[in-house]
């Protein structure tokens, strides 16, 4: 038996990328095996194309190390070009909020310093003089994207993983992978091998070696096709006149992207209703191999091409390759630990395989030896999905995200494939008075409550229809009683006799005494915001756990992890209660039986003899409860309680009204101002950690996180908006919202100069707003109103 340390399974860009980069980082014993040949399955027939264009700057930051990697880095330790193309790359519109997402983008480039040019229709022309101008308005530009040969790349890659120590068994198909006692047996055609980590970058093969670990794969192989022109005479003529190469260029709007390749051009369309392949098994014999051509699935995209590039119709078709690539239910890839195990890890699904590769392997080797990714991995993380991200998700939500692969990509976007897959039991309940829903984790969730029936929310970079709606439930909660269904919430039940000590290693604070609740912080290795948690003690031997919705597999690993050796049990509670929010200065009429419970206590009671958990705290900054209640009697709870608030004004609000309250409290919010990138003390949490852990625990003097006030404008801030001071990036938007209990523009932004205090501005959609820092929360900073007996 071979006995190894890692075991990569595939041999596509993203796996030979991760062992590349593991021999960089030192480690050894390193086993890549694969079943065919290095790039079989869809990296050998992929296009190439690189880019630095991202609504994230986790995934902008993949691309970019992939970029370097193949156009500096492997040419110079190999003494080999990799096919790499400088050709720089073009997005071109005639959409007006097509318009806005490229400013948002520029503007999150901006920071992250990967400037990318907007574009007017006169430079278009120039940079692209074979396009037609008809009816655009613009584009954006970025210069440093390029072409690459995928082989090239990731033999070289290769290479230098074989000098550093590495093994790759080619043609060695995995037939089983199970774990005994802490190690991976994995049986190869070759042999069997034991391991201490198993990595799936298997990629069109992601899903079946998914089911051999025992793990959820939620991706789906998609047939794209694109094709292959010959000689067109005008490039033809550019070469012969010694002109550079010409800028990619997508239209987004049309769903095409258009390259050079040698004196042609390639062609390639993405259809709205995409054909998925082999979902429930990739067949065992394939490997190279492609599916015939079906122009006519794409005739009308590329008749829309040739209609802007006008030179296509020059040339005849030479190639046409259709082939599978993977799409997840978001486009983003599955990168990090596999939900439920230690040493298992994903590195699968991503549709860009050679865009991301290069980046993917050095982000999930860093992850794997350092135990915290290099950058937030919300984005990425395979833990994003749970076990509800079933067959028909899955191949719904990958139709969806190839039909929108050019999307434009709104703030606050709610696509409408894969929904209603988790139901609150408040659910029709919400529906019946008026609750716009979103989707959270798989959950449908109220995110703002319409007084016109079977609203619909806009589609917008601006104000949209929801903002006097969010206007009134505020309102509601500022000066009478409103209510609203939390029940997506991930909640855990933590018992046993090493309870208190399990308690005081979860995170940076203390453990609250029976009967109170407490806010803890679970931290990577590097001291980074990995979770949040409402901790409710309510007994020495019994807590209860709360926190983000999308956080539950990630927080159930992270509970699991720091419960070995100890005497506790973990039970994933979230299924089973639901949550009730009570808010605002009428709420202690609503509920006179709580009225005299402390601040941040909890206490387990009846209404009316309905049993509940009732929780003494406000996210939005009123007076009022949580009351988490079982399922089955959630229905009745909340008939009982609004029939009770009915009398004093009752509203609903929803989570769209709870981020402009908590933003004017300047309240963090997980996954957005949180992340494992900052510690506590740079996200302005120091009450939050334990005295005892300050000084030790990470913090990069740099940073810090400020609440900003921004001039009043036609666009509200809601992320990745770059700040400024004159005429540099000194940091970065989090989260932003208009607050209307305060009239006053606000966001959340980390600063990479911490001495960056006056002369500040943040650039929203290309325009630059004035921003103040805030001395303290805008709203109640004395938290008097949140306090048992407030007033209005």
């Amino acid at each position: 038996m071979t006995k190894v340390q890692v075991v990569i399974i595939g041999g596509g860009a993203m796996g030979v990328s991760l062992l590349y980069h593991l021999v960089k980082a030192g480690w050894r014993d390193l086993l890549l095996v694969e079943k065919n040949d290095l790039t079989h399955g869809s990296t050998w027939h992929a296009a190439g194309l690189c880019t630095h264009f991202a609504h994230n700057a986790t995934i902008q930051e993949l691309r970019a190390t992939s970029v370097r990697l193949y156009r500096d880095i492997l040419p110079q330790e190999t003494g080999r070009d990799c096919g790499f193309h400088r050709s720089g790359a073009m997005r071109i519109t005639r959409n007006p909020d097509r318009m806005d997402e490229f400013r948002h983008v520029a503007g999150l480039s901006e920071f992250t310093g990967y400037p990318l040019e907007v574009l007017t229709p006169e430079r278009i022309a120039e940079l692209h003089p074979l396009a037609r101008l008809d009816g655009l308005i613009g584009g954006i530009y970025e210069p440093d994207d390029g072409h690459v040969d995928p082989t090239l790349a990731t033999q070289a890659m290769a290479e230098m993983a074989r000098k550093g120590g590495a093994q790759i068994w080619r043609n060695c198909p995995v037939e089983a992978i199970r774990q005994t006692r802490g190690r991976w047996q994995i049986d190869t055609a070759k042999g069997p091998v034991e391991s201490l980590h198993v990595v799936n970058a298997a990629g069109t093969w992601g899903w079946e070696v998914g089911q051999m670990m025992g793990v959820n794969i939620p991706s789906v192989p998609v047939l794209h096709q694109y094709l292959v022109t010959d000689t067109i005479p005008a490039v033809a003529e550019r070469i012969a006149g010694g002109l550079p190469e010409l800028p990619m260029i997508r239209d987004p709007e049309e769903s095409w992207y258009v390259r050079q390749e040698r004196d042609g051009l390639i062609l390639g369309p993405y259809e709205k209703e995409a054909q998925v392949w082999s979902v429930d098994g990739v067949p065992p014999s394939f490997g190279a191999e492609l599916m015939p051509p079906d122009l006519d699935r794409v005739a009308h995209i590329i008749e829309a091409a040739m209609a802007r590039l006008p030179a296509l119709e020059t040339g005849g078709v030479k190639t046409v390759v259709n082939g599978p690539i993977t799409f997840t239910p978001d486009a983003n890839p599955l990168i990090g630990p596999a939900h439920g195990h230690d040493t298992a890890w994903l590195l699968t699904g991503s549709s860009m395989g050679v865009m991301e590769g290069g980046g993917a392997g050095w982000f999930l080797a860093h992850w794997m030896t350092h135990g915290a990714p290099p950058m937030d991995a919300l984005a990425v993380d395979s833990r994003r999905f749970g076990a509800w991200a079933d067959r028909d998700y899955r191949v719904a939500k990958a139709v969806e995200c190839f039909g929108l692969q050019f999307g434009v990509h709104y703030p606050h976007e709610e696509r409408p494939a894969g929904r209603g897959l988790r139901l609150s039991p408040l659910h029709d309940l919400m529906i019946a008075r008026g609750a716009v829903m979103g989707a959270a984790h798989g959950w449908e969730r109220p995110n703002w409550f319409s007084e016109t029936p079977n609203a619909r929310p806009e589609e917008t970079f601006r104000r949209a229809n929801w903002f006097a709606p969010i206007a009134r439930e505020v309102s509601a909660a500022t000066s009478r009683v409103a209510m609203a269904d939390l029940s997506v919430f991930s909640k855990f039940e933590i018992t046993g006799a090493d309870l208190g000590a399990f308690l005081e290693t979860l995170g940076a604070n203390r453990a609250p005494n029976p009967g109170r609740i407490g806010l803890c912080h679970g931290l990577t290795p590097a001291g980074g915001v990995l979770s949040e948690f409402t901790v409710t003690r309510l007994a020495e031997d019994h807590a209860y756990l709360t926190s983000a919705a999308a956080a539950e597999e990630i927080d159930l690993d992270l509970l699991r992890l720091r419960a070995k050796g100890m005497d506790v049990e973990i039970r994933n509670v979230t299924e089973d209660l639901a949550v009730i929010a009570v808010m605002g200065p009428k709420a202690p009429e609503t509920c006179p039986e709580l009225a005299d419970m402390p601040w941040l206590s909890a206490r387990e009671t009846t209404l009316d003899g309905i049993a509940i958990r009732a929780l003494r705290l406000s996210y939005i900054g009123e007076c009022g409860w949580e009351l988490h209640v079982a399922r089955g009697a959630a229905t009745t709870l909340f008939e009982l309680l609004e029939r009770r608030a009915k009398p004093h004004g009752l509203g609903f609000y929803g989570a769209y009204a709870a981020n402009s309250m908590r933003l004017e409290k300047g309240y963090r919010g997980w996954g957005s101002d949180l992340t494992t990138e900052r510690s506590p003390l740079e996200a302005g949490l120091t009450a939050f950690v334990c005295k005892d852990l300050r000084d030790g625990l990470t913090r990069d003097p740099a940073w810090e996180m400020v609440l900003l006030e921004i001039a009043t404008g036609e666009v509200d801030p809601f992320y990745a908006h770059s700040v400024w001071q004159g005429d540099r990036p000194v940091g970065i938007v989090t989260s932003g919202a208009y607050g209307h209990r305060t009239g006053k523009v606000l966001a959340l932004a980390y600063l990479r100069d911490a001495t960056a205090r006056d002369g500040l501005s943040v650039s929203i959609l290309g325009q630059r707003r004035a921003a103040t820092i805030l001395p303290q929360a805008p709203f109640d900073p004395d938290d008097t109103r949140m306090k048992p007996g407030a007033t209005p």
